[in-house]
């Protein structure tokens, strides 16, 4: 199995025993990634076992390993129920896991445009064969929306002032710099790098529609499990952990809880916990950017 690994995978102990791992199991890693978390599962996987992992970076897909047990799937999760019909493992899946961070890859190749901290053009795409670009995407949206991006997405409270700026720079904002140097002006100097990474946050998400896609993730998962099958899902800011926290407890991305005419809930998931697994001490200082990591997991009743 080749061992190069471009991304630390955050809680990886505590993700394997949240899928309670089958030897002889189904599993989707739905997102690939660097491949940390996939190879982990597959190395407690027997000869009947099988890992399915998705990824729409075809960079991830192209750097994943081989292995019998093993199959790497270019594709978004969130249409993970139609890829698990085509390979016929609908309600035959043992486990789940989504790690919803950005690969350390990304963050540290310049060219992808997802850090403030390289210059590069500004795209931010995932799936850099489609879509349009973090450029094009504040070119094409008008200041009202744009504000809401980073109102919403990056709870930035400069969130107008700033869109506006972004909408009167001669030439368009191409690239990182440019909206780092932009955004500079509104932010806190004590606070710029946790400001900076929101604004960008931001970006990122209205780019890849994270939050759409996290959505159509969460309702197929339910379907492609089986009874008893597990769900454990890494988020990394409060957006997405309380979509997932909803989800788990009710099914629904809202949270409320559906009952019958007994008044018994109809909840589809169990979570395993009220609370989610934090990185302990030793791992953050090992691997900062898993600092903000939370793992939530759940059961299929």
């Amino acid at each position: 199995m080749e061992q190069e690994v471009y991304h630390i995978p955050a809680l990886l102990p505590e993700s394997l025993e949240a899928l309670g791992i089958n030897p002889g199991g189904i599993y989707i890693d739905a997102t690939l990634g660097g491949g940390g978390h996939s190879r982990a599962i597959v190395e407690r996987l027997g000869a009947e076992g099988h890992l399915y992992s998705l990824d729409q970076d075809m960079d991830a897909i192209s750097r994943a390993f081989t292995d019998e047990r093993f199959t790497a799937v270019h594709g978004n999760f969130r249409y993970l129920g139609n890829y698990c019909d085509y390979l016929g493992i609908s309600g035959r899946i043992d486990g789940i896991l989504a790690d919803l961070g950005v690969s350390s890859h990304h963050f540290d190749d310049a060219s992808r445009g997802f850090s403030f901290r390289a210059n590069g053009p500004l795209d931010m795409r995932m799936n850099a064969g489609g879509g349009r670009t973090a450029a094009e995407l504040i070119a094409d949206t008008d200041t009202d929306a744009l504000a809401t991006i980073f109102k919403v997405y990056g709870e930035f409270k400069q969130a107008r002032r700033l869109a506006q700026a972004l909408k009167s720079v001669p030439g368009g904002v191409s690239t990182t710099g440019v909206l780092a140097a932009t955004a500079e002006r509104f932010i806190s100097p004590a606070n710029r790098k946790k400001e900076l990474a929101q604004i960008f946050q931001a970006l990122r998400i209205a780019v890849n529609g994270e939050m759409e896609a996290l959505e159509s993730f969460l309702s197929q998962s339910i379907d492609v499990l089986r009874p008893g099958g597990r769900l454990a899902i890494i988020t990394y800011h409060s957006l997405e952990d309380r979509m997932v926290k909803n989800f788990m407890r009710s099914g629904r991305i809202d949270g409320e809880i559906e009952k019958d005419l007994f008044g018994r809930s109809s909840a589809p998931l169990k979570p395993l916990s009220s609370k989610p697994v934090v990185p302990a001490e030793a791992e953050v200082e090992r691997n900062p950017r898993s600092r903000s990591a939370k793992l939530r997991v759940a059961v299929k009743l």
